[in-house]
């Protein structure tokens, strides 16, 4: 029997992202992602991190810069050997390694320096979980928009960019 990866349909402000997750190699990762998908935590929340020629960050705050109220963090999984390349999409953490929560990246270039790289907490890596497999238009138009600071965050979207929708394609 084969597994079925999940795909996920991002609505946002600059178009739709259709990304597939990785069950097989990022079990947790994707449990938790489709979790907050179908509860509706990601509806009406924003990129709020930009950063061109890197990634943009996005699922915790909204257009107002509120961070939004999650569940326990999970464990890493960035040991799954999954490498953070262009368009894949990784959860989002503090220093701490077992920190991820809603929050999650979409590269925009190969960044190897987040790999799993030892079990040092500065280079345990990102768990990658997924990739898009439509939509890369949509990440690099949202990725060249301007940038500034705002409450107390850096490299935020002078224009919110709103995810507006997130479902889970059965």
């Amino acid at each position: 029997m084969s597994v079925s990866n999940p795909l996920i349909q991002m609505e946002t402000d600059f178009g739709e992202i259709l990304l597939e997750l990785d069950i097989v190699k990022a079990p947790l990762s994707v449990e938790n992602f489709t979790n907050y998908a179908r509860s509706g935590h990601y509806d009406g929340t924003v990129f709020h991190r930009v950063i061109k020629g890197f990634m943009i960050q996005g699922g915790g705050l909204t257009p107002d810069m509120t961070e939004k109220p999650t569940r326990e963090p999970i464990a890493s999984e960035a040991r799954n050997k999954l490498r953070n390349r262009t368009g894949t999409i990784a959860m989002a953490r503090t220093e701490d390694i077992d920190s991820a929560r809603a929050q999650f990246f979409i590269n925009t270039e190969d960044n190897r320096d987040l790999d799993h790289a030892g079990l040092n907490p500065a280079v345990y890596g990102y768990a990658v979980f997924g990739q898009v497999v439509d939509g890369m238009d949509v990440v690099y138009e949202i990725e060249r928009v301007a940038v500034g600071n705002k409450e107390g965050y850096e490299n935020v979207p002078m224009e919110p960019v709103v995810i507006t929708r997130v479902t889970v394609i059965d």
